[in-house]
């Protein structure tokens, strides 16, 4: 191997640290250059998967309002029907009611929303890095 000049093997330290602090700028650039055009890429696809899931949920709406309309031509066979319609509005309200009573509950479980745990170990590790060991 035949050493080239300016080759690393060939320069004096202080050359090289100062190349480096040259390059690191020009280096920590493009890494942001990168990363911003990874999360706009990512954006993208994921504005594009957040409208596919908004059809999706429209087009569910529209089935269950059929299935719904379907169970209250149903029973309109057998009964009157504003009677079926009545029947089918309220069982969907009782459903609703459950769901709302155990959501308010899930919520309620939930609180208080701040993370208590990590809050707890940011304060011990402030105190441990004060000297305030409590074992």
């Amino acid at each position: 191997m035949t050493q080239q000049q300016g080759a690393p093997e060939s320069q004096t330290l202080g050359a090289l640290v100062h190349q480096l602090s040259q390059q690191i700028p020009e280096l920590i650039r493009s890494e942001i250059h990168l990363a911003q055009a990874e999360i706009a890429q990512k954006g993208k696809r994921a504005g594009v998967g957040i409208g596919m899931f908004s059809v999706a949920g429209l087009l569910g709406f529209f089935a269950l309002a059929t299935l719904v309309t379907t169970a209250i031509l149903g029973l309109a066979t057998v009964l009157d029907a504003w009677l079926a319609a009545l029947l089918v509005a309220l069982v969907l309200l009782v459903g609703a009611g459950i769901a709302g009573l155990a959501g308010k509950n899930k919520v309620a479980e939930a609180a208080p929303p701040a993370p208590e745990k990590a809050i707890q170990g940011l304060k011990d590790d402030i105190a441990t890095v004060k000297g305030d060991h409590h074992e």
